[in-house]
């Protein structure tokens, strides 16, 4: 019994030491992804991806870069201050590649129509007699900042026929939109969501139409428009591509689970975007697509909106969208 007992203490010890060992090992560090994050409703697989543990899942740890709108977040891209792009315009995705190619590699996209609500005109409510986009002239309108979001309401504008002078816009920062139409100060607006929702909850404005890129630049209401998505810099893939392909697949599970569960992943809306907690159940998706989960058909509207940039003299010259998709 003597030397069974001295044999299970010797054990015990060494076992202890063995974890003591082990204690003294620091675990890995995670693997720090810097994100340029404009905080509206089409950043939301960001926000659910950190939330719900899927980056921490692929041992990756995300610093938030707040950046309002998509000059910012091009900026930090090319200086390589950021890793990638919760939600970069793809019109000025494009322009920076074409400035230092390959800057804006798309790992997905995501898809706006009259379906999957995003951009969208609203006006006071007090404004009765303004029933479609033809009525705003004479108007004082304000517009999402960014050169690609005012050509976009000036393109619906001219479709119905109103011509700059008919009306008079301006670049407003997104988290003024809804004090504004409030004020008055403006008669409407081409805003985005999670605002429209929020309007529409105060009773301050209304949407006159939603979708309106589908509808005048694809030609089809449910085209899928694809105006943002996310983006990492080709600096990023090829110097850490283990990490940026884990990271792409935390992407993709948040897409998965807000594409299949909407109504769980819009809680995710609250404290991270400008949406009160009353409106978020009401507050329009928009739908998110992986790069390799694009269709020839998809890869065709996306090349169209990028040509249609290009005529209206957004973008300096002709993109081929192709080159700057990344699948994992």
């Amino acid at each position: 019994m003597g030397n069974t007992g001295n044999l299970t203490r010797r054990l015990l010890l060494g076992a202890a030491a063995g974890l003591a060992v082990l204690a003294a090992v620091p675990a890995a560090a995670q693997d720090k992804v810097k994100v340029g994050v404009f905080p509206v409703s089409s950043s939301l697989p960001y926000f659910v991806a950190v939330e719900r543990g899927f980056f921490k899942e692929q041992n990756i740890e995300p610093e938030l870069v707040r950046l309002i709108g998509g000059p910012p977040n091009v900026a930090a891209m090319i200086t390589n201050q950021i890793d990638a792009s919760a939600v970069l315009v793809t019109i000025e995705g494009m322009n920076a590649n074409l400035k230092k190619p390959g800057v804006a590699m798309y790992i997905s996209l995501n898809s706006q129509n009259q379906k999957y609500q995003m951009e969208q005109f609203v006006v006071r409510s007090s404004l009765s007699e303004v029933k479609t986009l033809a009525d705003l002239k004479g108007k004082k309108i304000m517009s999402a900042p960014g050169p690609a979001n005012v050509t976009m309401a000036k393109a619906a504008l001219a479709a119905v026929g109103l011509k700059e002078g008919d009306y008079t816009i301006d670049q407003l920062d997104m988290a003024q939109h809804v004090n504004v139409m409030q004020a008055g100060t403006f008669d409407a607006g081409y805003t985005l969501e999670p605002n429209a929702s929020t309007m529409r909850k105060m009773g301050i404005a209304r949407t006159i139409e939603s979708g309106v890129i589908a509808h005048y630049v694809l030609g089809e209401a449910n085209a899928n428009a694809f105006v943002a998505g996310c983006a990492l810099t080709s600096d990023f893939i090829k110097t850490r591509p283990e990490t940026a392909k884990r990271f792409a697949a935390a992407w993709a599970k948040a897409v998965d689970l807000i594409n299949n569960n909407p109504q769980e992943a819009r809680k995710h809306l609250v404290k991270n975007t400008l949406t009160p907690e009353d409106v978020v159940d009401t507050v329009p998706m928009i739908r998110y697509f992986m790069a390799k989960d694009l269709t020839a058909k998809d890869k065709a509207d996306f090349q169209k909106f990028i040509d249609f940039s290009v005529t209206t003299g957004t973008l300096p010259e002709k993109v081929d969208v192709a080159k700057f998709i990344q699948a994992f």
